[in-house]
């Protein structure tokens, strides 16, 4: 029997949308097949290395704590104002918060008698409490904000070093931020990372000299160190300005003992750009690398630093270009890096959400927000905190430190510390961007604790 060739055509057409169909359905399960495969390898890498008994106390620090308390009702316009400036819309939680006069404000600054104190002993021992009071040895409390830790090999000991606010908080004009006159940045050394010794200011503010860059009238802001194995120095690069700031610029320091004296040498705005909130990250291959939030807080840039850490090298990345991300914390895992940042609402606090990327220079896909655990409130407002570090437990590979800083604006000497319990696992939430392909990394979690100890062998 004979087919004529209109009628083979008819069959051609409609196999051809039959054969699209299997390939197209084909290429989708292959790539779910990779991504499966990724995620499986990240999770069982994740935890390959680590003990029974080491798990069980990581999976301690994963449980989701909710948190149920009730804000209280915001304060009452008073109706002689109301008379003259006509009626208000009610206040904002985060305004409420921001006010130093507030319930709402006390009840996430709980006085001195919460404090966390290392010359008790008891059932606190060793117990971090997000927000509350935290002293020193000596009975003081702690004065290191916006900073970061190291830990030295030489002294087998953690130092924190972070900016001295105590002092009285004004603002320059009425329009102005609130400030602290520049003390300088102090030192706390420690072998628990909870009982905390005072070294001192290791890198004093100016007090005569007004065309200092550490004069008292000026910003000294998230310092961060690290040491230089080829020089034996310790590096200081921190964020320099004027009380306006409009200087934007990056400041180094450097001493040869990790308690200082730290000696300033200079500032300057790297490659030529404006740099506000930065931080430093040193790589396992000893390589440094300077990130910055630029260009109007518009963007952060990425460089590698030179050999004797003092200087940034031709080398610039620009990474989260026009989404305003600020207070950038860098760390790593299994070679891929990672990051925390903080969206840009001054001494506001809003939500982190974390970054990854195979290379350090980039490309960087953003996968979401962290937190976990609280509430809607307390995850919005990344536990009502900003980052400003992630430091690595040694002993539980996968597990770190989400440092962070509860800004005070109204009085930024009683700013507060919220330190909790960082990991990986799970699949990437809310990722917002895919730029280049199926993500290889797991979820990053932030777990929310009112009270959280260390599991033993951490380190």
């Amino acid at each position: 029997m004979k087919v004529s060739k209109g009628k083979l055509k008819m069959r051609n057409k409609q196999r051809k949308p039959y054969v699209l169909n299997f390939i197209v359905w084909g290429l989708v399960g292959f790539a779910l097949v990779v991504c499966l495969f990724f995620i499986s390898r990240q999770v069982k890498t994740g935890l390959g290395h680590i003990g029974s008994s080491h798990l069980h106390a990581i999976r301690e620090l994963e449980k989701v704590e909710e948190e149920q308390f009730r804000l209280p009702p915001p304060h009452k316009l008073n109706p002689h104002a109301v008379k003259r400036r006509g009626p208000h819309k009610a206040s904002k939680i985060i305004d409420e918060y921001l006010d130093g006069s507030s319930a709402l404000h006390d009840s996430f600054f709980p006085s001195e008698t919460t404090a966390i104190n290392p010359l008790k002993g008891g059932n606190d021992s060793m117990s971090f409490y997000p927000g509350r009071v935290w002293l020193d040895t000596s009975g003081n409390a702690i004065q290191a904000h916006g900073g970061g830790t190291l830990y030295d090999h030489k002294t087998s000991k953690y130092y924190w070093y972070g900016e001295n606010k105590d002092g009285p908080t004004y603002q320059v004009h009425p329009e102005g931020a609130p400030r602290v006159d520049l003390i300088g940045v102090s030192c706390y050394s420690s072998e628990d990372l909870w009982s905390w010794t005072n070294e001192g200011i290791v890198l004093p503010g100016e007090r005569t000299n007004i065309t200092h860059d550490l004069h008292k009238s000026k910003v000294l802001e998230r310092p961060k160190v690290i040491h230089n194995d080829r020089t034996g120095q310790y590096v200081m690069w921190m964020h320099i300005d004027d009380a306006n700031y409009t200087k934007a610029s990056v400041g180094v320091a450097v001493s040869d003992s990790p308690t200082g004296p730290f000696t300033y040498l200079y500032s300057f705005r790297p490659h030529g750009f404006d740099s506000r909130d930065m931080t430093v990250f040193k790589d396992d291959d000893g390589m440094a690398y300077l990130f910055y939030s630029s260009r109007g807080n518009t963007e952060l840039h990425v460089s590698p630093l030179t050999k004797d850490y003092l200087n940034v090298t031709l080398a610039m990345r620009r990474i989260l270009i026009r989404r305003f991300r600020e207070a950038p914390a860098v760390f790593k895992v299994e070679g891929t890096y990672y990051m925390i940042t903080s969206r840009c609402s001054g001494w506001a606090p809003n939500p982190a959400l974390a970054h990854a990327a195979h290379s350090i220079m980039g490309p960087w896909e953003t996968l979401g927000n962290p937190c976990v655990g609280g509430n809607h409130f307390l995850r919005l407002t990344t536990f009502l905190s900003q980052s400003t570090f992630v430091l690595p437990l040694p002993g539980l590979p996968g597990t770190f430190i989400f440092m962070a800083d509860r800004w005070n604006p109204s009085d930024l000497r009683d700013s507060r510390y919220v330190w909790l319990p960082l990991s990986f696992g799970g699949l990437a939430d809310e990722a917002l961007d895919y730029s280049f392909g199926f993500p290889s990394w797991s979820r990053v979690s932030i777990y929310w604790h009112r009270k959280w100890r260390l599991p033993e062998g951490w380190r």
